[in-house]
């Protein structure tokens, strides 16, 4: 921790002595001195400390207010940098007390241990059957950091993880510490303190920050730890006996205690912003599972229970192939919005290139659809195939 602290401290006054001159870096390491002095005195009421506490009034009183505001912006950012090299310390003390051969204390896997020699197998299902954690969101007035100030702070922290890597090589923490030193530049002209004051809406846009960056990707963490504590070696490939026991309230944009701003439509503004932070979570999960799958479907034999309930495959009708490239057209991989038939020529055995546009109203669709969708249809019907 102290190597973080030291690190982050000189990057911090390399930052402020080339942005705004030494001389603030001066005042500021003066003052930083002199606290320490006064809180180092054994006697808080010794004519010392209170030596050291006229030392301190003199030097602040002779500050103008604009040299005082930048004395006290630099003491904001080093103390966000002191507070994430603690936090990366606890999380290190963490690693280090798993990785004996005991559970740590406090841990998913150390409560599942006690439970069973207390009760029982029996005791732990019934247990596990009821749980329930219902964390609920709430807006604090004390937060008055900005969502730039707190990813800026993300990012510090993620460069003091790769800073941290033994594995690293000299080129690479050479890299890691420019940009480290970049992003504390970043931080110290970064405004720390709203302009205007938060409308509920802001509040919630706040909280659902949090969401993103940390509970949506911690539940799932949640449920595959205690899905190894109870499957072990089967974690992964058998179904999980942990029914879902995480539900979340928020009380951001939905209070009733007496706030004037709080109305049924900012209610509903806050309901449409939470689910839309939660569908986009959701969607952009989906997409890297899509891109991860790159298993090609004659390779893997599907059950025979899911065979027959899987729909044929088809794409939405933005991504329709009659929408697409001539070139991408004549292609066998192009999407499809249609189905061809069983026992049809494939693409480059005789077949015409597919699909087949065919004039029906004033929409093209597809030659291998269904006789019942090459009927006529109305003006914005849509078709099981391609929209008309």
């Amino acid at each position: 921790m102290r190597r973080d602290v030291r690190l982050l401290g000189e990057v911090l006054g390399e930052v402020i002595s080339e942005s705004d001159g030494a001389d603030l870096l001066a005042d500021v390491e003066r003052l930083r001195h002199a606290v320490i002095a006064a809180r180092s005195a054994a006697d808080r009421g010794s004519a010392q400390a209170a030596a050291a506490g006229d030392e301190i009034m003199a030097l602040v009183s002779a500050w103008s207010w604009d040299r005082a505001e930048l004395v006290a912006r630099a003491f904001t950012v080093y103390f966000h940098l002191v507070n994430l090299a603690e936090e990366e310390q606890r999380v290190r003390a963490l690693r280090q007390r798993d990785s004996g051969d005991r559970p740590p204390r406090e841990s998913l896997a150390d409560a599942v241990d006690r439970l069973t020699a207390e009760g029982g197998a029996e005791h732990l299902n019934r247990l596990l059957a009821g749980l329930r954690v219902h964390p609920v969101f709430t807006a604090h007035p004390t937060e008055a950091r900005r969502r730039a100030v707190v990813a800026s702070l993300r990012r510090v922290n993620e460069l003091l993880n790769s800073i941290d890597d033994q594995r690293a090589g000299a080129a690479q923490q050479a890299e890691e510490r420019r940009k480290l030193r970049e992003e504390v530049d970043l931080l110290w002209r970064t405004a720390q303190l709203r302009v205007a004051g938060m409308a509920p809406a802001d509040e919630v846009r706040s909280v659902m920050t949090a969401f993103d960056e940390t509970l949506f990707r911690l539940v799932p963490a949640v449920y595959r730890e205690l899905d190894h504590v109870l499957l072990g070696a089967a974690s992964g490939t058998a179904a999980s006996p942990v029914p879902p026991f995480i539900r979340f309230g928020s009380w951001v944009g939905g209070d009733r205690d007496g706030n004037p701003n709080v109305t049924a439509a900012v209610t509903r503004e806050a309901a449409v912003i939470q689910a839309e932070h939660a569908l986009r979570g959701l969607e952009a999960a989906c997409g890297r599972i899509g891109r991860a799958l790159t298993v090609y479907q004659d390779s893997a034999r599907r059950r025979r229970r899911c065979a027959g309930r899987l729909p044929p495959p088809r794409l939405s009708n933005r991504n329709c192939s009659r929408r697409s490239p001539p070139a991408r057209r004549a292609s066998p991989t192009a999407p499809t919005c249609c189905t061809r038939p069983s026992g049809s020529p494939r693409h480059g055995q005789g077949a015409s290139t597919w699909p087949t546009p065919v004039r029906r109203t004033s929409s093209p669709t597809c030659a291998w659809s269904s006789r019942r969708s090459r009927r006529p249809a109305r003006s914005g019907r849509r078709t099981g195939n391609c929209s008309t």
